[in-house]
Formats: C-alpha cells, sequence, structure tokens
C-alpha cells in the first residue's frame, strides 16, 4: 500500500498531468485539419523525442540506456503509441464532447482492472466516488448520443489502453528513470506513425499546424513525464479519480478558445466532479489512518520477549 505522502505526489502530479494533457489535445485538435493521425504522430513525435531528452537530462532522470530494454518499459511505451494513435484517429471524427466524456472511463476501467488482476483492493466508497465524477462529467460534455458510431468505439479502446498503459507503468522496476520511461514513450510514438504511414495520405507540410504540434510536443513530454510519476509508488486507482479535472481546464480552454462559457448543467457536473475528488482524499485520508490504528494494535499485541521490560 502506498503512502500518504506518495499518493500526495500522484495527486499533485496526475492534476499537472491533466492540465498539460489538455493544452496538448487542443493543439492536435487544431492540427487535425491539416494532417492525417499517423502524419501528426511523427511531426509532433519528433519534438516530443527531442523534448523529452532535454527534459530527462535537465532533471537527471536519464539513469542507464540500458534500461531501454526493460520488458515493462518497452510495453508501456508501445501502449502509449497505441492510445496517442487510437485518440488523434477519434479526435479528427468525433465531436470533442463526445470523445471527453468516453476518455473519462479510463478511471473506472483502471480500477477494474486493478480490481480484477488483484493489484489492489477497492472499497465500493471509492467506486461510488468514481461513479458520481463520471456523471459529472457527463453532465459537463453532454455528449451527442447520435455521435456515438464506430469512431467512438475506437475512442473507448483509447480509454482502456490508456488505462491498462497505467497499470503497466507502476510495474516497472524503481531503478528505472521516470525520465527514460518518458524518453522510450516518446520514440515510440512517432515509430509507429512511420509504421502506419502507408495507410494514410500524408498532406504537405503546414507551418501553423507544425508549430501547434511543437509545442503540443512540449506539454505531452511534461506531461507524460508527470503522468509517469503520478502511476509509479502510488494507488492507482486513488489517483485516477484526479484524472477528471481535465474537465476544468477543458472548460477554460474552450472559452479562451472558442468562446464557450458553462450553461447550469455544467456547473452541476463541475460540482460533481469536485466532490468526487475531495471525497475521494477524504477516505484515503480515513484510510491511513485506519491502516496505522492496525499496525499500532498489531505492535500492541505482540508479546515482550523474556528479558526485556
Amino acid at each position: 500500500m502506498a503512502t500518504a505522502a506518495d499518493n500526495r505526489r500522484g495527486i499533485v502530479a496526475m492534476l499537472s498531468a491533466m492540465a498539460l494533457f489538455c493544452g496538448n489535445d487542443t493543439l492536435v485538435k487544431l492540427a487535425t485539419t491539416s494532417y492525417p493521425a499517423s502524419q501528426i504522430l511523427v511531426v509532433r513525435g519528433v519534438f516530443a523525442v527531442v523534448a523529452a531528452i532535454v527534459l530527462a537530462l535537465a532533471l537527471g532522470q536519464v539513469g542507464k540506456w540500458r534500461s531501454l530494454g526493460n520488458p515493462m518499459l518497452l510495453l508501456r511505451a508501445f501502449l502509449e503509441a497505441g492510445v496517442a494513435f487510437t485518440f488523434i484517429t477519434a479526435l479528427a471524427r468525433i465531436p470533442l464532447g463526445n470523445i471527453t466524456a468516453i476518455l473519462q472511463a479510463t478511471p473506472i476501467l483502471m480500477t477494474l482492472f486493478a480490481a480484477v488482476l488483484g493489484l489492489e483492493t477497492v472499497g465500493w466508497r471509492r467506486w461510488c466516488a468514481i461513479f458520481v465524477g463520471f456523471c459529472g462529467v457527463v453532465l459537463i460534455v453532454k455528449p451527442d448520443m447520435t455521435g456515438f458510431d464506430a469512431w467512438a468505439l475506437i475512442a473507448l479502446f483509447s480509454s482502456a489502453l490508456a488505462a491498462m498503459r497505467d497499470l503497466v507503468t507502476r510495474q516497472i522496476r524503481a531503478d528505472v528513470s521516470t525520465g527514460l520511461v518518458t524518453i522510450a514513450s516518446a520514440i515510440a510514438v512517432p515509430l509507429v506513425g512511420l509504421v502506419l504511414a502507408p495507410t494514410q495520405e500524408w498532406q504537405p507540410l503546414d507551418t501553423r499546424a507544425t508549430i501547434f504540434l511543437a509545442v503540443a510536443a512540449v506539454l505531452v513530454s511534461v506531461g507524460n513525464y508527470c503522468l509517469i510519476v503520478a502511476c509509479r509508488g502510488t494507488d492507482v486507482s486513488l489517483i485516477s479519480s484526479f484524472r477528471y479535472s481535465v474537465v476544468v481546464w477543458a472548460i477554460l480552454v474552450g472559452f479562451l478558445v472558442w468562446g464557450e462559457l458553462p450553461d447550469v448543467l455544467s456547473m452541476a457536473g463541475m460540482g460533481l466532479v469536485v466532490a468526487a475528488g475531495v471525497y475521494t482524499i477524504h477516505r484515503e485520508r480515513v484510510r491511513m489512518r485506519e491502516a496505522r490504528a492496525r499496525e499500532a494494535a498489531q505492535r500492541q499485541a505482540e508479546p515482550v520477549p523474556a528479558g526485556q521490560p
């Protein structure tokens, strides 16, 4: 079980990752009018590799390069590439509200996977908090049911891949640096884009779209680093609840970029999201107090060895 300090670190890292990913998603959405998904993976990916290496070097987080051969690291890297491709493919074809709602299934799927695989024990209270947060997201984005088609299934598959990616992240050995995990993930994304390139018609380079992707690369690299930090050594079913914070950022970006303002239902949904997050933090504190109380009781119940006062 992760400590309270580990989970606090994970929460801060997850909140930061969601803010950065929201900026990335906005820029990528603007670029989808100029490039197909595979081209976006390659163009953004090249910038992201450079950004990831610079970030890792700046933080002293490169570690041993031979760790790039770690099986769990490689699995995590290609799951990241799968998430990126399926997300960008769906993002270009269905309403942003729909894909935002679908992707909020990630915490639920992650909690389900963690429980089924025996990685964590998840109580009914945490399940309820996750469900309430998801309902809040649905109220905010109000997805148009006519838009749920085959592309929505691709978005749901992206959500499942993201859940598996984050669970795999926790299984990577502690001696493999977070910076190296970030670099490996950054490298895998453009490689997958190149493999898929023959299936799509690439377009001439567009200066505006390329600048968008260059900035998005920096945001996604730092965001990926934060996400890895959030998922290592923490209770992922707890930390995953704070993915819902992306909705708050999405509303802010929607207002700044497209002039959209939340209505009454959206405000109610934001209240549910915040309430779910606050309750989750409260339950974590209660759980930690109960665990410490049990440990103290066990120590008191232990017999005193002979000869000791």
